[in-house]
């Protein structure tokens, strides 16, 4: 497995397994079985409510804890945040069954944003997560949060695939030395992503499958990815990306497929924001 060092030296696996939208009754077999496959980051957040499988399928693999990174997502949070994000973190770690994570992620550039951040910075200096992100943040609202607190984040999670390239993000990531993690890489197959000619094309070229294509795209640009799947047979094909390289021509004809859109929901559209400011999730 191919990793990267965060910029507090921690590292990181570059390719894991997510357990969004996965049914808690279905998680921690889909766990288990992505830890069977090879998978070693783990991906999952308070939001997805399903965290409490993740810990039952960890606890039951017999693989040494300092073999794993975790990732869990806190989400947003009242002031007073400090006190809030603390117990919202002991929750997550209880559900995990853990004593620490290895990345713990702020969900949504919403609430009080500077108190969850200050309250997540004191997590860390206690090595309670042993790294600190964010998770959906602008360029702006990133280089915000980098030029007004004491830590840089390690990590910024995006949605990032074919479609939605994130290149500007890319950039002011790789300048203030934040690691670029994308989720939806696949973008859950929307605009035919799987059946695309171009990344088909690129695909029987290497005798892989467009599944491969993406998360090797993703490699190749240094973004940590974690492709979701409930099949064993995909999670070991999801996997099976570090024996090919794309060419600097494929890389190109990928390059054109960016609308600069997302396909998913816009965090800068005020409904959205009053949406997901206005969730809670029982703690």
């Amino acid at each position: 497995m191919q990793h990267v060092t965060l910029n507090n030296g921690v590292r990181m696996p570059i390719l894991g397994f997510g357990v969004y939208q996965i049914p808690a009754d279905k998680t921690e077999q889909a766990v288990s079985d992505a830890l069977a496959a090879g998978y070693r980051l783990l991906d999952t957040a308070a939001a997805y409510g399903n965290e409490e499988a993740v810990g039952h399928a960890i606890k039951n693999s017999g693989i040494p804890r300092q073999e794993l990174f975790v990732t869990t997502k806190l989400w947003v949070q009242d002031a007073p945040a400090q006190d809030n994000t603390r117990r919202a973190f002991e929750t997550s770690l209880t559900k995990l069954g853990l004593d620490h994570v290895d990345l713990y992620l702020m969900h949504q550039p919403y609430g009080d944003v500077y108190g969850q951040w200050r309250a997540m910075e004191a997590l860390n200096r206690e090595g309670l997560a042993r790294a600190i992100g964010v998770a959906n943040f602008s360029p702006d609202r990133l280089l915000d949060l980098i030029l007004n607190n004491e830590i840089t984040p390690q990590v910024n999670q995006i949605e990032t695939h074919p479609f939605f390239q994130r290149n500007p993000d890319h950039d002011l990531m790789r300048e203030h030395h934040v690691q670029h993690q994308s989720w939806g890489g696949f973008a859950e197959g929307r605009n035919d992503l799987f059946t695309h000619p171009v990344l088909s094309d690129i695909g029987e070229a290497h005798g892989k499958s467009v599944a491969q294509v993406v998360l090797r795209w993703l490699v190749q640009r240094d973004i940590v990815t974690i492709p979701k799947s409930v099949d064993p047979d995909r999670m070991a094909q999801n996997i099976d990306v570090f024996d090919f390289e794309l060419s600097g021509d494929e890389l190109a004809r990928i390059a054109v497929l960016d609308t600069g859109e997302t396909l998913f929901f816009d965090h800068h559209d005020p409904e959205m924001v009053a949406w997901l400011s206005k969730r809670r999730l029982d703690s």
